[in-house]
């Protein structure tokens, strides 16, 4: 910017004195330059009038009040005999803003620190200002160890005053840690000292959690975690006396020195509490786990102060301070551990209000607090509130805020902010298979219908193997205790030889009905009839499919059964939420049972179990662990045989669904024969296809690793997941007997749940608005003859 300047000039030729010589009054004021200003506003900010009488200070106050305005770069104050002439330079106005080199910082985040300083298109452009945004910008780059890195704001000059901004950036690289050292651990050693940081020397290739890139952030972190680590070990006293960072002289290496005065281990002698404990020293003294001689331990001290607030919290104390006063005793190395309680003022909730929801309905959502309005404000019932909702599966996130009420110290209302997620999809599904070919399916289901929160499902299904329609509903609040009712009806055809499975057809049709009932917040029971009607056409002659014939009494001809069941479940959900989960664990139990008088008499029991654990802080890593195992068989008797399980009601494994890498269904037990002819001797001639025909029993297992997706922002991660997974799965017939000798190759011990099948691959998730869509690519590590391997996969409608 241009130096201020006062121009004292005497103009020998006119009747222009000397400026300064004496003060004059001011019969007119002319400013010149003015382009973009208007000069009704430039003499507003003047603070001299005609008539007021003039000298050197006034001209300085002059100088100083326009400079504020900002608009100017130069300004000259003249006297011309009794008229006081203003001449000025106006800055130019910024026409563009552009950025060239950065990749460490995004265009948005630059944008947002001009706009805070005033930078954007259509202001005027503040040459002081650009000097400081260059310097806080390298000062960013210093701090992840760029120390080459520069920025320069590079202005062009337009016509018309105006000027384009480009900022250029030079990044480098970032400076790797060649060193770490400690100055004073006599303790522990340096490995066990560096084995607390992220920041390392030589980080191996796998270690991702470990970065040899210098970060004076990460640095921080690491100098507390290095506290932490001696506070837990008793070390109170505990000090790092001196941090030095030292860089080479490329400016690409930095050697890192600490040093640390370690002092002496300190024992609890005694933990008392003192101040405002409302009457809870009892459920206080409950969180101690101290006894007298322990060493001290930061970690739990940290967690009873965290276990006291959580107790006030629950009690409507939302604001309490809890701080540990440690006593020493240098002589013995003891401390008396003083816990001071503040609670504060006990609060109550005024209202509770949601953001966010444009198409769930308030009540919706309403019904799902457990925290009450006009009652004291509980934490518990307030995070518990917020597990809800996020397990409804309608939002992609949920928020809470507590906002205290303008004029009283008691009173706050609560905010949920919600971003709702798209709870329907259009299950227009498209599968993609190196052996199955491609599939479709239509349908569309709604699981929060007009905004009610109530289920509507509308699905048909048309492929080379099956025709199905269905019609599902669901109103998770059919009573006002939270009762549910559902109900479906459905119509299937379905064709096994095309689904990879051994031949035969199945023309079936029923109808069901399901009450809920909630035993508590993540706990509910589900009881359930219904009818099914199955018309088995074209009846295999493989020995199980004839066994199962004969057991009912029905050896020839199309098999024809109508069965009416009962089924009880048992689900547990205690997801951190329903959409995209990254915590927590959901069981679901179930049994189902044909009633007595119907053709077939069998059950089915099946336990599921995923169990998801974040592996970091924010849950950008997490690992997914999923299961099940299954079990159906008949039971009684029919004209004198053992009711066998039915056929159709087999487990299958392979799919996306079940196992990656495996063709739908084709994964275990294979159709067996056994040819009675004179020839073959008593026992018959065996023979196998490799059509699978499922078992009774099965079990799946799956790790699945679940990282963040590359090359994708923050927001869009929400909607986007991608892992890395290991499936395996056995499924077998526990009827099935197994002969020694047959020389087939597609002939196992189909009885032996060992023949398991394993497979490792890749999967992204992306929730679009037509519904969730999966990509799976997966190759097979134990696998059996007559198995199809499918590498790749494709599916919408579906996700784990």
């Amino acid at each position: 910017m241009a130096m201020k300047k006062i121009l004292l000039t005497t103009l020998l030729a006119t009747s222009v004195s000397v400026y300064g010589a004496q003060d004059f009054v001011v019969q007119d004021i002319q400013i010149e330059g003015l382009q973009r200003v208007t000069l009704g506003a430039a003499l507003l900010k003047m603070p001299v009038r005609i008539g007021d009488s003039v000298d050197n200070q006034d001209v300085a106050e002059i100088i100083k009040a326009l400079y504020t305005t900002g608009n100017f770069e130069d300004i000259k104050v003249l006297r011309d005999n009794n008229t006081l002439v203003v001449q000025v330079k106006e800055r130019p106005t910024i026409a563009s803003v552009s950025f060239s080199g950065n990749e460490a910082i995004k265009d948005e985040q630059l944008q947002q620190n001009l706009d805070a300083s005033d930078v954007r298109v259509g202001e005027a452009l503040d040459r002081t200002s650009l000097s400081n945004i260059e310097e806080g910008l390298e000062d960013f780059y210093y701090s992840v160890g760029k120390y080459n890195a520069s920025v320069q704001a590079v202005i062009t000059p337009l016509p018309r005053n105006r000027a384009d901004l480009k900022f250029v950036f030079t990044e480098g690289v970032s400076a790797k840690i060649k060193q770490i050292n400690f100055i004073g651990n006599e303790v522990f050693t340096d490995e066990e000292l560096l084995g607390r940081f992220n920041l390392n020397v030589d980080v191996a290739w796998w270690n991702f959690l470990s970065d040899d890139k210098y970060q004076k952030q990460v640095l921080a972190g690491d100098i507390e975690a290095l506290k932490s680590y001696y506070l837990d070990r008793g070390y109170l006293k505990f000090q790092v006396e001196s941090t030095q960072v030292a860089i080479s002289p490329d400016k690409k290496g930095v050697y890192i020195t600490l040093g640390i005065d370690e002092g002496e281990p300190y024992t609890v002698e005694d933990v008392k509490f003192r101040g405002q404990l409302i009457g809870k020293e009892a459920a206080f003294a409950e969180l101690v786990t101290f006894e007298p001689g322990d060493v001290y331990n930061g970690s739990a001290v940290t967690a009873l102060e965290e276990g006291v607030k959580r107790i006030l919290g629950e009690a409507g104390y939302a604001y309490p301070q809890v701080r540990t006063i440690p006593e020493f005793d240098e002589e013995t190395n003891q401390v008396n551990l003083v816990i001071n309680v503040e609670a504060g003022k006990r609060i109550y909730v005024r209202d509770i209000r949601f953001v966010g929801n444009n198409a769930t309905k308030d009540e919706v959502l309403r019904r799902e607090m457990r925290q009450m309005e006009g009652s004291w404000l509980n934490s518990k019932a307030i995070d518990t509130s917020k597990g809800r909702l996020n397990r409804l599966g309608f939002f992609e996130t949920v928020d809470v805020q507590t906002v205290r009420v303008p004029g009283s110290d008691d009173q706050v209302d609560l905010v949920y902010s919600v971003k709702e997620a798209n709870s329907g999809s259009i299950n227009f599904g498209v599968g993609y298979g190196t052996e199955s070919g491609i599939s479709f399916q239509v349908g569309l289901q709604q699981d929060n219908f007009a905004g009610t929160g109530n289920r509507v499902g509308i699905n048909a299904m048309m492929n080379d193997y099956q025709k199905n329609i269905s019609l599902d509903y669901r109103d998770p609040y059919w009573t006002i205790d939270g009762v549910s009712l559902g109900g479906k009806i459905f119509y299937n055809e379905f064709e096994a030889s095309e689904a990879g499975i051994v031949d035969y057809t199945n023309e079936s049709y029923g109808a069901s009905l399901t009450w809920g009932f909630p035993f508590d917040e993540l706990n509910r029971f589900d009881l359930g009839v219904g009818y099914t009607h199955n018309k088995i056409g074209n009846v295999p002659t493989y020995d199980q499919a004839e066994q199962f014939a004969q057991s009912i009494g029905q050896p020839d001809g199309d098999i024809i059964t109508s069965d009416f069941d009962i089924n009880l479940a048992w689900t547990r959900n205690n997801l951190n939420r329903g959409y995209f989960p990254t915590a927590g664990n959901y069981q679901r139990a179930s049994y189902k049972m044909t009633v007595p008088g119907s053709d077939a008499k069998y059950f089915k029991l099946q336990y599921d179990v995923r169990q998801y654990m974040p592996l970091t802080k924010k849950h950008e890593f997490t690992l997914l662990m999923r299961g099940r195992l299954g079990y159906g068989n008949g039971y009684g008797k029919t004209d004198g045989n053992d009711n066998l399980f039915p056929f159709y009601e087999n487990y299958y494994a392979g799919g996306f669904s079940t196992l990656r890498g495996f063709g739908s269904n084709s994964a275990g037990p294979k159709a067996v024969y056994t040819n009675r002819s004179g020839s073959c001797g008593n026992n018959g001639c065996v023979t196998a296809t490799d059509d699978a025909v499922g078992g009774n029993a099965v079990a799946l297992a799956s790790m699945e690793l679940i990282f963040p997706t590359p090359f994708v922002s923050d927001e869009a991660r929400n909607q986007i997941r991608t892992s890395a997974f290991l499936d395996a799965a056995s499924v077998w017939d526990t009827e099935f007997k197994y002969r020694p000798g047959v020389d087939d190759p597609y002939y196992n011990d189909y009885s032996d749940p060992m023949n398991y099948r394993a497979s490792y691959g890749v999967a992204l998730q992306w929730m679009s608005p037509m519904g969730p869509l999966v990509f799976s690519v997966a190759k097979p590590i134990e696998i059996y003859e007559g198995d199809d391997e499918e590498f790749f996969t494709f599916t919408i409608g579906r996700t784990f």
